[in-house]
């Protein structure tokens, strides 16, 4: 079997949305198929290796890709995909042959627990553990050394706590593969008052106002691709969080999925 990603198409439309998995011919090298979905779905989650089942996978961490091979898998990697988890790797098939094997299952995520207020403060605080439910994140922090003051430093200001947070906690990859998360703000917008935190395939930049000494009430400013700039009241990680789950929002993902994710793009060190 020639892998492409037409042909890896046609397994999965085989498997279709629920839960399925198909035993791969023996000649078919499994980490082809894991580098032609990782092209497509970021750095897979490793759930086995070698035999042994990572003790962490849970049903929040793929643990249903798991079920149809019991303990005759070998090894399974896996990616987050809407409301879909897609594994492959190998497993031993019923006469104890071990073959690839591409796999399926259904992906749910809890409700996000509504938004709380630090009164003292006068500013919601919850919207990073909003961002890792409404996403699944179970992943450890990706970026928790990141030397903030020395990007700061080069940068000239100090930055949003929030999205500190959001790269320390996601690091490098994108929300529903779509909206990609930088790892420090690109100042080619700088002379317009703008910096910018994020961006999108459509070439919409996500910014800042950068206006005043408090950077935690910097607004959101998205600088459309056709050079519209629209204002929103609020802060990074609120804004991911609208952007996902609110269908009318004018930038919503809410439309294209129900179940939301982050897609890494490498490996944190």
């Amino acid at each position: 079997m020639e892998l492409t990603q037409a042909t890896v198409n046609d397994l999965l439309a085989q498997l279709g949305p629920a839960n399925g998995y198909l035993y791969l011919p023996g000649d078919l090298d499994p980490q082809v198929l894991t580098d032609l979905l990782g092209g497509r779905y970021g750095t897979p989650r490793t759930l086995v290796l070698d035999g042994f089942t990572d003790p962490t996978v849970d049903e929040a961490r793929g643990a249903a890709l798991l079920v149809p091979f019991g303990d005759r898998a070998v090894t399974i990697r896996a990616w987050a995909y809407g409301n879909q988890w897609i594994g492959t790797g190998t497993a031993r098939d019923g006469e104890g042959i071990e073959r690839p094997v591409l796999v399926v299952a259904r992906r749910e995520v809890p409700e996000p627990p509504a938004p709380a207020r630090d009164e003292d403060a006068g500013l919601d605080v919850d919207w990073m553990k909003r961002l890792t439910r409404i996403t699944g994140w179970t992943r450890p922090d990706q970026r928790p050394d990141m030397d903030w003051a020395k990007t700061e430093s080069r940068l000239g200001t100090a930055l949003p706590r929030d999205y500190k947070h959001m790269v320390e906690t996601f690091g490098e990859g994108a929300f529903d593969g779509f909206l990609g998360l930088n790892q420090e703000p690109w100042t080619s917008l700088r002379e317009d008052g703008l910096l910018i935190w994020a961006g999108t395939e459509h070439e919409d930049l996500y910014c800042w106002r950068a206006d005043g000494d408090d950077p935690d009430r910097w607004p959101v400013v998205v600088r459309s691709f056709d050079g519209e700039d629209v204002p929103f009241d609020c802060q990074a990680a609120e804004f991911v969080c609208r952007v996902l789950t609110e269908p009318h929002h004018r930038f919503t993902l809410a439309r294209y999925f129900d179940t939301h994710w982050f897609m890494n793009y490498r490996e944190s060190d």
